[in-house]
């Protein structure tokens, strides 16, 4: 019987057997093994590339869905390759989209130190009652679950140091690169087109899940074989899907009207209970969730922004796949996320790729030629959405398209290989539209003038990357004084942190969370799809 082996990946180097009727993805997703798949394997991205090396005579024949890439010989797409023979081993190299350009960083802020767990003498204490032996130190994570990356700071809970910063490229990405995709996986049978039953769910939920806990532990391990046992808190921030998956909570709901998650509360589980590697007399604690797709990562934006004890009404923009925007002050906060899909993230755009090494970040155009910086100083492979919204406002700018998003040539090459063509322009357009609908529709609800706001906070690591200006341009973030804008960083991890130092933060998240309203307002706002329409031109 042969085998499919991935070399370029440790966990692949011992090959999987051939089952025929599995394609390529469905290997690398048993093995662990990263592949680009954000369109979650339904054949749209085209970003799922494989180099077949040997064993191509076990496959199907190219389908009618790769011939509209143009691969090239060997190359396939790892979601329409099929084993539909056993006649020999399969080689597969991953055509290689490299690490994303991670935000580890965020506002910093002096916090008072009173956590759970303290020394007294030679014993750890949690809330008075003593639970183990002093090791040598008391440490906490502090973790954001992103949809694209995970991020971890690993602290001394005595001191408050951060003793390291912790950034990868989620693995999930695997089964898709949004959260969309992932819930798909976790309640849908695609092949045998009908919802699991809860048996099912339950596998395909800790499948997600254990990828991530998997590369927490083997990082803590790498960074100090001996920490994890000194290791006794963990707080955990993310949007609804990454947080319920990282606590084993069903997203299944997540996934149909009313599109509300479940167990929405603050959430305290067992190390064991989690897979993680840390000392067993420890605990982990998941922020509280506002509602729908706004979720603790937003709980623990507004916490790092401090929007919540402000007297002047300001607005909080996190940009990505799902986009959310919270407007208010000390008195009253109103939340609402749009589905801007993953245009800004490389998804469904012609050349793009997330932040990763290699792609175009920076776009200038004089005189009719481009310049472009990339991520890395790589050769350029794409264009991620730091640079696509440099690129909108250049190609405004400089006539190439007009009020209307129309393209004078498609497509418009930015080098001899990378290009932008309408379609993609489209796509843009739509994600950008639908992030402006949400911000000036709540601004509508709340009520107040965009012009009297007096604070707007960017969080997240794609809106630190961006150039103000060029979003300014092309309407993606308002129209303002440029010191009004201020961005926090990783505001996920920032307000994480703080929690994890101090355990009174804990109730201020959960207050936050119940005092911020969740409005959807695709359904509050009647002229909801009028001003969607309009706001697709500039």
């Amino acid at each position: 019987m042969g085998k499919i082996y991935f070399p370029q990946f440790k966990n692949g180097k011992d090959g999987i057997k051939i089952h025929p009727g599995l394609t390529i993805l469905d290997y690398a997703q048993k093995l662990k093994v990263k592949i680009n798949a954000e369109c979650g394997g339904v054949g749209k991205c085209g970003k799922c590339i494989v180099r077949i090396e040997k064993g191509e005579e076990n496959l199907n024949q190219l389908t009618s869905v790769e011939k509209k890439f143009n691969l090239t010989e060997k190359y396939r797409l790892s979601c329409q390759a099929r084993t539909i023979k056993d006649v020999s081993d399969v080689i597969v190299y991953i055509k290689d989209f490299g690490e994303y350009e991670i935000l580890k960083y965020g506002t910093e802020r002096k916090v008072e130190i009173c956590p759970s767990y303290k020394k007294f003498g030679e014993s750890v204490y949690k809330h008075g009652k003593e639970i183990d032996i002093y090791r040598e130190g008391i440490y906490g994570l502090a973790i954001d679950i992103g949809t694209t990356t995970i991020v971890f700071d690993i602290v001394n809970l005595e001191n408050g140091d951060i003793i390291g910063t912790i950034g990868k490229t989620n693995p999930q990405i695997i089964y898709g690169n949004d959260v969309i995709s992932r819930i798909e996986y976790a309640m849908v049978n695609k092949k045998e087109k009908r919802f699991l039953n809860e048996e099912e769910k339950q596998k395909k939920l800790f499948e997600l899940q254990k990828v991530v806990v998997d590369l927490i532990n083997q990082e803590i391990e790498k960074f100090n074989n001996e920490i994890s046992e000194k290791i006794y808190e963990v707080v955990v921030a993310g949007n609804p899907t990454m947080r319920n998956i990282f606590l084993l909570i069903d997203i299944s709901t997540l996934g149909k009207i009313p599109y509300e998650p479940k167990n929405p509360e603050s959430i305290i589980k067992k190390p064991e209970e989690i897979g993680l590697k840390i000392n067993k007399n420890g605990e982990i604690f998941g922020l509280p969730l506002i509602g729908g797709h706004v979720g603790a990562d937003i709980v623990a934006d507004i916490l790092a922004s401090e929007i919540y004890k402000e007297e002047k009404i300001c607005m909080l923009i996190d940009i990505g796949t799902n986009g959310e925007v919270v407007i208010g002050n000390k008195d009253k906060l109103i939340s609402a996320s749009s589905a801007a899909g993953g245009a800004f993230e490389g998804v469904n755009i012609s050349c793009g790729v997330g932040g990763i090494e290699g792609a175009i970040k920076e776009i200038k155009i004089t005189n009719g030629k481009v310049f472009y910086t990339t991520i890395g100083n790589k050769y350029p492979i794409g264009i991620c959405g730091s640079g696509l919204i440099d690129l909108l406002n250049e190609m405004l700018k400089n006539k190439i398209i007009d009020q209307k998003a129309r393209l004078k040539n498609d497509p418009f090459y930015i080098t001899g290989d990378i290009k932008i063509t309408q379609q993609d322009i489209f796509q843009l357009i739509t994600s950008k539209a639908a992030i402006k609908t949400s911000w000036q529709v709540l601004s509508k609800i709340y009520p107040v003038d965009i012009k009297n706001i007096d604070k707007i906070f960017i969080a997240g690591g794609f809106g630190n990357f961006i150039n103000i200006e060029s979003a300014i341009k092309i309407g993606l973030i308002p129209d303002v004084e440029k010191s009004k804008i201020i961005k926090i960083g990783n505001g996920s991890l920032v307000g994480a942190r703080e929690i994890l130092l101090c355990y009174e933060k804990r109730k201020v998240a959960e207050n936050i969370a119940k005092k911020v309203e969740h409005v959807r307002i695709n359904e509050i706002e009647k002229d909801y799809n009028y001003i969607l329409a309009e706001n697709m031109y500039f």
